[in-house]
Formats: structure tokens, sequence, C-alpha cells
């Protein structure tokens, strides 16, 4: 008999304390003893909350906001570094799964930045590690690209859980990678206010709107509860950025506030609907609500055709240089000589936990995953 778990789950529809990546830290940690006391087993961060999002990608010129970016860069965290140890402290003191959102750094570039999400086991395992695809919009400026090692499935006591951020809920083919892998619970992380109406107020969209179609469609498609954490626009980013100006700021006093929200498999809110202040949604997960709603259509089972259709997926981490210590030879036989593994520059395309070694086959082989065929392998 299959036993599919049901628990609490939660939003944080919660601030970072700006560009203060120590008392980030602390509120984060502080949400997780709050929600476990609620009886809540997982609970998903905005988009970069630790420390907040560049909101001034959006409304200045590049040329006027270096400063903005080398403080953004100076408060870069590593994946394997002492704020995420802290994170995964708390998720193991309070027996909490966590996914939180992080703007990460590396030691082989200071200037290279990443727009991260980490999922953190119940016992502080590290689970997975999410790299942004590609930046959305105006983020090219501030962030780099990033690559399929961390698009895959986790598997956990609480189910399969898959992570994309912001706008990669828009993705098909990134969003079918994570159904195709089993996915039951799905997070979507997004930052707070989108300016993007111009100041008389015409142009841009309604991204409260966006999120609900996005989150709608991705829980009715995969049949899965969908995490929505964003965090709303508080004093501590206002003040931050008071230097871009009365004028300017009220393009973010005047833009879409975003919500968060959780959703059933049908794609309907299961909770309270939060936007402006701060909160956190509450909502119960019964994985076996999806059983009768996959015979309906299930676009990862028999209502696909894998005869016509195939995904693939490069799942290797980008690395900016392979280092080996020994030459790819053949001997007189035409064999090959075996070459050992090659190794990661430290801090760039894996953190030196080990994340490259579980994402690269023997000698750094890149592994590439196949969805759909049925018979398929690596």
């Amino acid at each position: 008999m299959i036993e599919y778990p049901c628990y609490k789950a939660a939003a944080a529809h919660v601030a970072p304390v700006y560009f203060d990546v120590d008392k980030t830290v602390d509120k984060a940690c502080d949400v997780i003893a709050e929600v476990s006391r609620q009886g809540v087993r997982l609970i998903a961060f905005p988009e970069t909350f630790i420390s907040g999002y560049p909101h001034w990608g959006r409304i200045v010129a590049p040329i006027e906001s270096d400063h903005y970016f080398r403080a953004l860069a100076a408060r870069a965290i590593r994946i394997d570094g002492p704020e995420i140890a802290r994170i995964r402290a708390a998720a193991a003191r309070f027996e909490v799964t966590v996914s939180i959102g992080f703007s990460e750094g590396t030691d082989v570039s200071v200037g290279c930045l990443w727009n991260s999400n980490v999922l953190i086991g119940g016992d502080g395992t590290l689970l997975n590690h999410h790299r942004k695809l590609v930046p959305t919009y105006v983020e090219k400026l501030v962030y780099a690209n990033g690559d399929g090692a961390g698009l895959k499935v986790s598997g956990t006591e609480l189910g399969r859980i898959g992570m994309l951020i912001c706008g990669e809920n828009t993705n098909p083919l990134a969003r079918y990678a994570l159904m195709a892998q089993g996915e039951q619970v799905h997070i979507s992380s997004y930052p707070s206010v989108a300016p993007a109406r111009r100041p008389d107020g015409s142009g841009g969209y309604d991204i409260q709107d966006g999120i609900r179609i996005r989150a709608a469609s991705h829980s009715f498609e995969a049949k899965v509860f969908n995490i929505v954490a964003a965090t709303p626009f508080d004093a501590t980013a206002r003040s931050f950025l008071e230097s871009l100006g009365p004028d300017t700021l009220a393009l973010l006093d005047r833009g879409s506030q975003t919500v968060s929200m959780i959703l059933d498999p049908t794609g309907k809110p299961v909770c309270d609907v939060l936007s402006t202040e701060e909160g956190i949604c509450v909502a119960e997960i019964d994985l076996e609500r999806a059983v009768d709603l996959k015979r309906i259509h299930d676009v990862v089972g028999y209502y696909n055709r894998f005869d016509i259709f195939e995904l693939r997926v490069n799942t290797a981490p980008n690395l900016p240089i392979n280092l080996s210590p020994r030459k790819l030879c053949a001997d007189v036989s035409g064999e090959r000589d075996g070459v050992e593994p090659a190794h990661d520059v430290e801090g760039f395309g894996a953190d030196r936990a080990g994340r490259a070694a579980l994402q690269r086959g023997t000698g750094g082989v890149e592994k590439v995953h196949y969805f759909g065929a049925p018979d398929a392998g690596e």
C-alpha cells in the first residue's frame, strides 16, 4: 500500500532586512522556529531573500547603479558559507524543510553573481542548489545565467519537491522537466514590487495576475501543490534606496505588489492570499489529492506521446575551466588510458561540499538526462 504524506506547509510572506545579511539570516531562523511551533514541516522563503532584490535595475540606468551593484556583490553569499550553514542548523533543530532564495557569489570572480535558491531537508541536509536559468528582464544586468545542475526534483519524506525562481515559472520546458521527474510539491519564489508601469500609470502589467496565472497553470498541469513565496516592499528596502530620489522611488511605491499563496492540484488557493503586509500562509498538503486528478490527464504518463516528443536536459554545472592532472591518451591497442576526475575551480561551478561530484559522472563527463522516452536512459 502506498501511503501519501499529509502535513502543514507554509509560504513566508516576509521581507528581508534589506541588504543586512546577518539580520536577514536571524529573521529567517526566527520564522523557521515560529512555523515549527505551528506544526509546519515545509516552508518556502521568497526570491533573493538573503538579503534583498536589486530593485534599482528596473528604474535607473546601469551607469547610475554601479554603487548599488558593488553593495550587492559585497553581500553575496556562498552555498557553503556560514549564512547557509545557519539556515541548515535551524532546519535541523526544528525539523523543518526549508527553501530559501539568495544572491550568490563566487571566489572566482568578484563580479559574477547568481540568483539562487537552496532546498534544505528537515535534518539540515543540502538537497538541491538551483541557479536561475535565465535572469528575467533587467536582471540580466545583475545576475549570470544559471545551469541545469539544480533543475531537479528532490525526493523527501514530504514528497518529491521541485522549485523554480520567478519568471522560470513561465518556462514550459523547465516546468515539464520537473513534472517528468515526478514532482509532487512545487515551490515558486518571487521578489516584492514590480515597477512595470510608467509614472502616469500606463504600460506595464499586473504582476499579481501574472503570478496567479503561472501558479494555477503549473498546479493544474502538473497536478501538484504549489507554494508561492513573495515578499512585501518594506521600510528597510525603501530606506536603503532613498538616494534614488522621491520621483524614482515613486515608481516602486506605485508598482504592482507580488503575492504569496498555496494552491492545490486543481490550481485553487487553499489559504489566505497575502500581498502588502507581512504574514505566513499555511495550508495542509495532502498528496493523495493528486491521484484522481492524474487519472483525468497526466502529461508525464499516458496523456502524452513520447514517440513524438522528447525533452533532453543537460544537468552538468557550468564551469569556467576544468583542471585535470592527467591527459587523456591512447595506448597501442587503441584503448583509452584512465583519467582522474576533473577538478572544479573552487567556489564556481559547484559548492565544495560536493555539488559537482553529484552532478558529473566519472572523469568529469557531463550527464544528460532524457525525460519522455519510456526506455531512454542517461
